[in-house]
């Protein structure tokens, strides 16, 4: 349950609830009223944890406090999550030896980053007759990056251009 969707306090619109203490013991089912006396007395807030239960169960606990708490351990599992980008190698099929080289490198420097690379080799005019050749730069490129890649989708050609993408390795 989201924080925004708990109920606390005079929020609460029930005749009874479980009662849970602030430790997590059971206090039995209790009027609401005296549930609100209880958490008054104890300068705590009651907050409905679980709506769906008969009676709803309610809890003895510090309110902003917990909302503090369920912040921070979201921003810890944000941080650690990794959005996955698709970056893009254009080339042509007649690329020059030091021109693909300086490719291959960005390829490489982007699967150890954590991200797919899609390889692209586009054909002007009749350079499309000689697709052999882009299939041969392909398969080159995914034999001199194989430790670190792996073909997600093999070569092929879609329009007026050839395409593969290479996603990082699992563990690599």
């Amino acid at each position: 349950m989201a924080i925004k969707d708990l109920r606390i306090n005079d929020e609460i619109r029930v005749r009874e609830v479980r009662l849970v203490g602030e430790e997590g013991e059971q206090m039995g089912i209790v009027p609401i009223r005296d549930a609100l006396r209880i958490a008054a007395e104890r300068r705590l807030d009651l907050v409905e944890v679980s709506a769906v239960s008969k009676p709803p169960v309610a809890r003895l606990m510090d309110y902003g406090r917990f909302k503090y708490e369920q912040q921070k351990r979201e921003r810890e599992s944000r941080k650690k999550q990794h959005i996955v980008a698709v970056k893009e190698i254009k080339m042509r099929a007649t690329i020059d030896d030091h021109d693909y080289d300086v490719k291959r490198k960005n390829a490489s420097r982007f699967l150890t980053d954590g991200d797919k690379v899609k390889v692209t080799i586009q054909f002007r005019g009749r350079e499309i007759v000689h697709a052999e050749l882009a299939r041969g730069l392909m398969d080159k490129m995914a034999q001199e990056i194989g430790p670190i890649a792996q073909i997600e989708r093999p070569a092929r050609v879609e329009g007026r251009a050839m395409i593969m993408i290479l996603a990082p390795k699992k563990g690599a």
